[in-house]
């Protein structure tokens, strides 16, 4: 039996990795449309070229043809990679993202974040504003400043248009390589490395060389370039050595196939290294700053990262008797373990010894509430949110823990206006269609479900499920003419996506 279920395994393993084989030669094919610039095609972008601002500045892409190809292509990703949804987590680096985009040379400041659901170190920019940031490296960089460097970098990277500049030096009349290029990414973030890289290799190994890889010069730049935002925006430049030179070493008790894959993207040698080095002793010595902010999103993600609660209970129980970088945010961490642990109780009196001293610390508020919901009394939890709310209106952390409580409340009605006000906010936001359409069927306005699940799939790629929802919500809403006239212009909206990808 164990051979057979030995075998069985193996033989589901091949077969999923043909699927994502399949599945990557149509995103090629489909992302190559957009890319291919016949003629007419180039005629059309032409008009959308940024003014000539020297040869390092110019592309064979405008900078609006990247944005349109980057939210098609996160789409997709969507679709293929775990993500994670964790609405602090997500403020969080969003924030941090756009102060270091505020102090680069990025132009076009029109950026999306997505956090993959991946402990593996990587991070990656996607032509058009699109940064990708693994959990996992959350778990590798010891302070901001360290995971600010690797953001500033793909800012550069981007800022730089280094993407689109490489494929118009190596391929100029071949631009499917910046399809492959994005293809991988999804690859490479949906299986494990060995798979990724082995299926590339096997499939689009000329794109794996020629669109994927960063050349020296262009990392060398985005070194030199992130250095620079990380001093503009107050953090410390000595950050970018120590945090490239500890992923180096780690390379060297890995094996050739083990490398993060943050090192396959982006070749790092010591030459760099010395020369980041060399670069961060130039820059006036900074002040160690107060993190507690990172450690605690840390401590989010550890738990996450952790098989099971109770591991994780153990983790950070063990780090409490030791000497732990931050002992708050190793203490939250535990709170966390234990909530999810069911242990309530036990996270409450963990809770306490931290939060008088930030009474209105938003990760704490929220974990109480939590505490409260995993007691069995939602309506505590939404009553001391309440308040919080109506002081931060607008903040999606406290917005989105605010409507889950009311849920759970029995007040789907109530939460449905809260999660509706804040989609005109946070209209890209597919955890909050999702929380919205839960709500919405439990408040019976079944054709708002129907609506809010279309907006859920077409952010995650699923375009077809999303018209089947509006369809279903057309027929609901009959003689409601406003919001058949809504229903119909999605409908138009997903037909032009959709012609975006096949027929351009």
């Amino acid at each position: 039996m164990g051979s057979n279920g030995s075998c069985r395994k193996r033989l589901l393993g091949v077969r999923n990795i043909l699927r994502r084989l399949v599945w990557v030669r149509h995103l090629i094919v489909a992302l190559g449309c957009l890319c291919v610039l016949s003629p007419p095609s180039l005629a059309v972008t032409e008009g959308l070229k940024l003014p000539n601002l020297g040869e390092s500045s110019t592309s064979l892409f405008s900078a609006e043809y990247e944005y349109q190809l980057g939210r098609a292509w996160l789409r997709m990703f969507r679709s293929q990679a775990p993500t994670v949804d964790d609405p602090l987590l997500f403020d969080y680096l969003e924030h941090l993202t756009y102060k270091l985009a505020n102090h680069s040379a990025l132009q076009d400041r029109r950026l999306d974040l997505v956090i993959v659901d991946n402990p593996n170190i990587n991070a990656f920019a996607v032509p058009g504003g699109v940064i990708g940031v693994h959990n996992g490296l959350l778990a590798w960089a010891d302070n901001e400043d360290e995971l600010a460097t690797v953001l500033a970098h793909e800012i550069a990277h981007l800022s730089q248009r280094h993407f689109s500049r490489g494929v118009e030096f190596q391929q100029r009349m071949q631009p499917l390589a910046l399809a492959a290029m994005l293809a991988s990414l999804v690859l490479m973030a949906t299986s494990d490395s060995n798979v990724g890289m082995a299926a590339l290799s096997a499939s689009q190994a000329a794109a794996q060389d020629s669109a994927l890889r960063y050349s020296r010069s262009n990392e060398q730049e985005a070194d030199r370039i992130g250095m620079q935002t990380l001093l503009d925006a107050g953090m410390d430049p000595q950050a970018a050595p120590a945090m490239f030179e500890r992923m180096l070493q780690a390379t060297r008790y890995t094996r050739g196939d083990q490398v993060p894959e943050f090192l396959r993207t982006h070749p790092l040698s010591e030459s760099r290294i010395a020369d980041l080095r060399n670069r961060a002793r130039s820059y006036p010595q900074t002040v160690p700053r107060d993190d507690l902010d990172y450690q605690l999103m840390r401590a989010r993600v550890m738990v996450a990262l952790n098989d099971t609660p109770e591991q994780a209970v153990a983790q950070f129980r063990g780090e409490l008797e030791g000497t732990p970088r931050s002992p708050e945010a190793a203490r939250y961490g535990l709170v966390l373990a234990l909530i999810e642990a069911g242990r309530p109780a036990e996270a409450a009196l963990q809770l306490d010894a931290i939060w008088s001293g930030s009474p209105d610390r938003i990760e704490y508020v929220i974990a109480d509430a939590e505490i409260d919901m995993a007691r069995g009394e939602p309506d505590r939890a939404a009553k001391k949110l309440a308040p919080r709310v109506a002081q931060n209106p607008g903040n999606h952390p406290l917005t989105m823990a605010y409507a889950t409580a009311l849920m759970k409340n029995q007040q789907p009605h109530i939460a449905e206006e809260v999660l509706l006000a804040q989609s005109h906010k946070r209209p890209n936001d597919p955890g909050l269609w999702y929380l919205l359409a839960e709500v919405q069927g439990l408040s019976g306005n079944i054709a708002g479900l129907h609506r809010s699940r279309a907006e859920y799939f077409i952010l995650n790629g699923a375009l077809d499920q999303a018209e089947k929802q509006l369809n279903y919500a057309l027929k609901l809403t009959r003689g409601d003419f406003p919001n058949t006239a809504k229903i119909d212009q999605r409908l138009l909206d997903i037909r032009d996506m959709r012609e975006q990808l096949e027929s351009l």
